[in-house]
């Protein structure tokens, strides 16, 4: 079983015709996995809907508190990729679990972005990495202490 946080962030950003503007809305990584007709088993449990720009220390102190006390060792979390290096970090003092972070350059409902394939990669990366916190972006995984996301270039890269 598969755990998966959301937490707001492009991923989950949608278009308001109120506000003539993307907003977050509700949580995309559930309609992507039965979208993909996935072989695993997972529970999707919205935490925020937030741009990840607008987290709080408070609030990643709460993904912190809520991923600390789930019993599941396999857990992913959808997050803003603006400060998603932050909450990764945040998370690192967490024993005993594969913890996956992801997100998505683009809104999920952009067909030809990015978030379906991140979402696909983060789903193996936490069912066959270690124990351990990893960013999981752009094709790749990521240490959380080497890595930065590259605006001009629009993905991450490891760094030193």
């Amino acid at each position: 079983m598969i755990k998966v946080y959301t937490t707001g962030g492009s991923i989950d950003k949608v278009y308001s015709t109120q506000q003539s503007s993307f907003v977050v809305g509700g949580p995309q990584a559930g309609h992507i996995l039965e979208e993909a007709n996935v072989g695993f088993e997972y529970e999707i449990v919205p935490l925020l809907a937030k741009d990840s720009l607008e987290i709080t220390r408070q609030d990643r102190r709460a993904i912190v508190d809520a991923v600390g006390s789930d019993p599941s060792e396999h857990i992913l979390i959808t997050h803003g990729t603006d400060t998603m290096i932050e909450t990764a970090r945040a998370l690192s003092t967490i024993e005993h679990k594969v913890i996956v972070l992801t997100g998505a350059m683009q809104p999920a409902a952009f067909k030809e972005g990015d978030a379906a394939f991140n979402l696909g990669c983060a789903a193996i990366a936490v069912q066959t990495l270690p124990y351990g916190v990893y960013v999981v972006m752009s094709g790749r995984v990521f240490d959380p202490h080497q890595v930065r996301k590259d605006r001009q270039l629009d993905r991450f890269e490891t760094i030193g």
